[in-house]
């Protein structure tokens, strides 16, 4: 008896607690960069595991970076749009790589000298250019050509993607807060940039963090974050956390 009073309870989890409302059920989806594959293959699993639960008011959200590094960006992006117009209720959050695709999609040849750094490259590969083509450009002429090559639906598309969405308890960013200040005064940079300083901060946050951009072999539960990019673009792992009521369930697409 002793001993059952001085043992110790386990402290429960803020996140444990955090729930979404009642008659609604979320998927968000971590970062695809280009893999077409991978996401039709996820969004699969969605539609099945969405089919076999209760009646509920479903919507998907994609975390950002749906561009970059993979080989069919230009798929996934279409991917993406036909999602809303069978699925319905989706959304989609700007990532720090949609920005510098619409800074590359202007002309900017300085933002395409970044894009190219960090992915883009495979990105204008998946449009109607040969790497012939591609090889023989140099920088000024490619931030020229970009502008051509890039469908006006698809940066149009781009362009309406959101900076944050709040789902009960929940909130879904791209990149993580900075932490401190309330999630209506955050700026666009820090939800589609920030790392260390996101990641590093002890403090729970106003709401359980949703967050993409920083990869990891594994979905990260951790204080108030979860953090669900699983590097799908090498790893072959794109996973998407499911919410509904106080539940949480993950579905990826590993072998």
């Amino acid at each position: 008896m002793l001993k059952r009073l001085l043992r110790k309870k386990k402290p429960s989890r803020p996140i444990d607690s955090a729930t979404v409302p009642e008659g609604r059920r979320v998927y968000a989806i971590g970062d695809v960069h280009g893999r077409n594959d991978l996401l039709k293959k996820l969004l699969d699993k969605i539609i099945k595991d969405d089919g076999e639960r209760d009646s509920a008011e479903s919507e998907i959200i994609f975390l950002g970076d749906l561009v970059d590094r993979g080989p069919d960006s230009a798929g996934v992006i279409d991917t993406a749009m036909q999602t809303k117009e069978i699925f319905g209720n989706v959304r989609y959050l700007m990532g720090n790589h949609e920005e510098v695709y619409l800074a590359a999609a202007a002309g900017n040849e300085k933002s395409v000298r970044f894009f190219n750094r960090i992915g883009g490259r495979e990105t204008i590969l998946s449009y109607e250019i040969t790497m012939k083509e591609y090889m023989e450009l140099d920088m000024t002429q490619l931030a020229q050509r970009i502008p051509e090559l890039f469908p006006q639906e698809h940066i149009d598309f781009i362009a309406g993607f959101e900076d944050q969405i709040t789902v009960g308890d929940y909130a879904f960013v791209h990149a993580g807060i900075r932490p401190g200040v309330p999630l209506s005064e955050q700026r666009p940079k820090d939800l589609r940039w920030i790392r260390e300083e996101f990641l590093s901060a002890q403090e729970a946050h106003e709401k359980v963090i949703v967050y993409g951009h920083t990869i990891n072999d594994d979905v990260v539960e951790t204080g108030t974050r979860i953090g669900i990019d699983t590097g799908a673009y090498y790893s072959e792992k794109l996973t998407a956390l499911a919410l509904q009521g106080p539940e949480r369930w993950y579905l990826d697409t590993a072998a």
